[in-house]
């Protein structure tokens, strides 16, 4: 088994009932964590059982993905040789925290990966607790082997279960600029370490993205920085130009389409409303991704 340590942030804001489930997941690993360290904006978003984990720490600051991420990274005191960012809605293997730290130590020229996505609700109305449970459970049942193989070279990394070694992200940081859930923020952080080392996909850990909907943004919202983040960060230099406008463009098209039967757990409506207000922003080149937060 590796030495290597591995440190657990989750950001959450409004879903204290969530950070419980995946709180009781990532304390009953194999392999302890070196530290869960939960970041929220007040003290009503934590679980209300909180006390009963040993190991877990928290920091209140600033609310928005970005900000508390920083605040964690910011406030990580113990030692650890890789650091792994889940959203609160990540249900993990049993194994998932041990094949971390063996997959980065079998692979030392790798500076962030990507675990297998068992499930991701992302895209759907949300997979439940049971659902995901079942999925991780039962991988854990027939995944007896550790696969610490590189899968394939990543652009950027899915912030849901983003790991990075500790040394190589020294410096770096979220921008703060993409407020609230931070659209793209995991691709800006991603691409500032191209140069430092290799960014990968990889099955050697595993879990499920339920994809809760709740406590997010508005519709309007989303999609403002649905056009504006893409082209800040394609003028920062950390998303390409070409992938900026194929994702503007994607989006675009996909909730002009189905505005007219959306489906129920999606604002189209909204974001449609916010996709012509970033544009009208663009067009007369105000690139300004905060100011979601007066929309």
């Amino acid at each position: 088994m590796s030495r290597l340590e591995v440190a657990v942030i989750i950001a959450s804001t409004g879903r204290p009932a969530n950070l419980a489930t995946s709180l009781r997941h990532f304390s009953n690993q194999t392999r302890p964590p070196a530290v869960i360290l939960l970041s929220v904006a007040s003290k009503d978003d934590l679980p209300s059982d909180l006390d009963d984990y040993p190991g877990v720490e928290h920091v209140i600051g600033p609310k928005g993905l970005p900000a508390q991420r920083n605040n964690g990274l910011r406030n990580l005191r113990v030692p650890a040789d890789v650091v792994a960012f889940f959203d609160d809605d990540y249900i993990p293997s049993r194994r998932c925290i041990e094949r971390m730290a063996d997959f980065f130590d079998t692979n030392p020229d790798v500076a962030g990966a990507n675990g297998l996505l068992l499930a991701d609700g992302i895209n759907t109305p949300g997979i439940s607790t049971e659902q995901a449970e079942e999925l991780v459970e039962r991988y854990d049942d027939i995944a007896a082997t550790p696969d610490t193989a590189i899968r394939k070279d990543m652009k950027g990394l899915y912030g849901c279960n983003m790991t990075y070694r500790r040394l190589m992200i020294e410096g770096i940081w979220f921008d703060e600029r993409l407020k609230l859930y931070g659209w793209q923020e995991d691709i800006d952080f991603a691409a500032q370490l191209l140069g430092r080392g290799r960014l990968v996909q990889t099955h050697a850990f595993a879990g499920v993205h339920q994809g809760v909907k709740g406590g997010r943004a508005s519709g309007v919202r989303l999609g403002y920085s649905q056009i504006i983040n893409p082209l800040y960060l394609a003028g920062k230099g950390t998303m390409r130009t070409s992938f900026a406008l194929r994702i503007i463009f994607g989006n675009f098209v996909a909730n002009h389409a189905r505005a007219l039967k959306p489906e129920p757990w999606v604002d189209r409506a909204g974001r449609v409303r916010g996709n012509w207000l970033g544009l009208f922003d663009a067009m007369r080149g105000r690139l300004t991704p905060e100011r979601i937060e007066a929309l």
